[in-house]
Formats: C-alpha cells, sequence, structure tokens
C-alpha cells in the first residue's frame, strides 16, 4: 500500500482544490454515500502517517478555520466516526474484509471514541490499498490486459467534480467520516515534529527491528519499502532485537529512515521513480545473493522481508547464538 511519501503527493494533488465547491459527484464506493459529498466545500486537506483527511463543510457557510488554527481543537476529539450529514447514521466500524495489515495499523492507532467532542467539520478519512492513488483532472487507464485478457480501466472508488471545472478520482481507497484527524507529528518519520528520542527508545526493545520499524505509533507512514530499504542502507539484519545494537547503530537507522523518506518524496515530487537496492532484488548492489524471507510477531501479520546476509550479518546475543531465529 502507499507509504508516506506517496500520500504526502496525493495530499498536494488536493491541495488546489481547498476552498472549492462540489459541483457533481461519482464513485463506485458503498463505505459512504457519496451523493452527500454533492455541494459541500472542500475546507481543508491533511495527511498524517499513511492516511489522507479531507474536511468539508456547507457550501454557503465560512471556509472556517485553518489547518493551524484547527491544531488545538483536534487535541480535544478523538477521531469519532461522525456522519456527514444529520440522518446518514453513524459511520461503519472496520469491515471483516479489511487486510490484516490495515487492522494492525487500526490497532496501532489511537481508539476512536464514539462520545468525541465534535471536530471543526467533517473530516473524510482515505487509506489506500496496495494499488491505491489519487489523480487530478484525469483518469487512470489500463496499461495491460488483466487476467481475464480484458482491457478495463481501474473503477475510481470516488469522483470529485468542483465548481472551477477540475476534477479528483480516487482509486482502491477505504473511505469513512470522523470529527477530525487523529494526528501524532511526532510519529510521523515526514514531519518536521518527528521525536527521535520515543522512536530510538522503542527500537531498543528486545524485538527484532523489522518488526519495530512498522509500527505506526512510532513510525507513521513507514511501510514495507522503506523498512526493507533502510535495514541494508543501515547494513543491519531485520531480526535482529534491538536490544542488541549499539546505540550508533541505532540513531544510523533512525537517520537513514528519515533520510530515505525525504528522498523519496523529492524524487516523487519531481517525477522521479524509486529504484530499490535490496526490495525484491535477487542481489545486493555489491552483488551477493539476496535472502528473502516472510517476517513478523507470532499471530501478527507478516511482511516479505529482502536482506543480503553478507552485508547484514545476523548479531550474536549474549549467549553466542545468533539473535535471528532461522
Amino acid at each position: 500500500m502507499p507509504e508516506g511519501p506517496s500520500v504526502r503527493k496525493f495530499q498536494l494533488l488536493t491541495s488546489p482544490f481547498v476552498g472549492q465547491v462540489v459541483a457533481k459527484v461519482g464513485g463506485s464506493s458503498r463505505k459512504i454515500n457519496v451523493d452527500d459529498l454533492n455541494a459541500l466545500r472542500l475546507q481543508d486537506s491533511q495527511v498524517h502517517g499513511k492516511n489522507l483527511y479531507l474536511a468539508f463543510v456547507a457550501a454557503e457557510g465560512p471556509l472556517g478555520p485553518t489547518t493551524e488554527e484547527t491544531v488545538l481543537q483536534r487535541e480535544a476529539a478523538s477521531g469519532a466516526s461522525s456522519p456527514a450529514k444529520a440522518g446518514q447514521g453513524q459511520a461503519r466500524a472496520p469491515q471483516a474484509g479489511y487486510q490484516d495489515e490495515e487492522l494492525q495499523e487500526l490497532r496501532h492507532s489511537r481508539s476512536e471514541a464514539s462520545d468525541a467532542a465534535e471536530g471543526p467539520g467533517n473530516w473524510l478519512r482515505f487509506h489506500f490499498g496496495l494499488f491505491g492513488s489519487i489523480r487530478a483532472n484525469e483518469f487512470s487507464r489500463a496499461n495491460k490486459a488483466n487476467k481475464r485478457g480484458d482491457w478495463k480501466d481501474p473503477v475510481p472508488r470516488l469522483v470529485l467534480h468542483f465548481e472551477s471545472g477540475g476534477f479528483l478520482v480516487f482509486y482502491n481507497c477505504r473511505m469513512h467520516w470522523c470529527t477530525s484527524p487523529w494526528a501524532d507529528p511526532a510519529s510521523d518519520i515526514l514531519s518536521v515534529e518527528f521525536h527521535r528520542g520515543r522512536a530510538l527508545d522503542a527500537l531498543r526493545a528486545p524485538d527484532p527491528v523489522c518488526y519495530t520499524l512498522l509500527d505506526q505509533r512510532y513510525f507513521s507512514g513507514l511501510g514495507n519499502i522503506i523498512k526493507n530499504e533502510i535495514l541494508y542502507l543501515a547494513k543491519i539484519h531485520p531480526l535482529t532485537e534491538g536490544s542488541l545494537l549499539a546505540l550508533s547503530d541505532l540513531e544510523r537507522l533512525l537517520d537513514c529512515a528519515v533520510q530515505f523518506s525525504s528522498e523519496w518524496l523529492h524524487g516523487k515530487l519531481q517525477g522521479k521513480g524509486l529504484h530499490p537496492q535490496i526490495y525484491q532484488k535477487e542481489r545486493c548492489p555489491l552483488g551477493h545473493a539476496v535472502m528473502k524471507g516472510t517476517l513478523g510477531p507470532s499471530g501478527g501479520f507478516k511482511r516479505l522481508t529482502w536482506w543480503c546476509p553478507q552485508c547484514q550479518p545476523a548479531v550474536l546475543s549474549g549467549d553466542g547464538d545468533p539473535s535471528p531465529a532461522t
């Protein structure tokens, strides 16, 4: 699914439409009533980790507070599900069809209490699937035939046409209404408020670092691609327990996480593709054979992981046994 840098780019595509009124809507979503968005004004656009939030208000009303002015108001709200309009009813709880990874990330987020204070507007939360995306003023077109041999364009989940004539198209995403976006900038690896100390404390736990890096409570926006790449850059075996690593090693890993994510975002904004060094590779840049395994905590979600045994050697524990169990 799209990681932090990709969702940041999505947010930049929506920003020019802030302040505009929705003139027509469409899309295949069954999670929300898309017609409820008709004639509303897009008030704000925010991104937090892997989630995009759009705020809508009545078109005839004031634009409402800016992003900066809503910070304190969001402190008082816990992000409860709420309807876009009176009479819509409570937003649905996560469905059983959610992928395991999405359920895991929802568990890592703060719970959304039903009695939360009303936010400054109605926020629509977007969580993107594996091939989720946003297009501005264009539709996605099929570039190859599907498994049945048919050439079919992707079906949008939501299309917003604005009075200005422009439009936004949302693909492969889940949406639900909330009173305000839950945000912890201290956990967002692309935020200037990212809290390195808290992230370091998490990494120093006696757990494999590849598990901790995907914990959105401390590394919001960090996904499987970033995880694989930064572990290779830092020369750390994915199953090494953080408690066995020197502080300097963990600092280097954290530096790699921030730098790689920032450079990936910068490249995206320039229209450049990502060229991984280890992710989905058979050999590392030095020519060594790469290993692949499905790694994750017992009873938890497991992700495909690539590493180079020579560039990322196993770390010995105090009793002389390798930390990673193979």
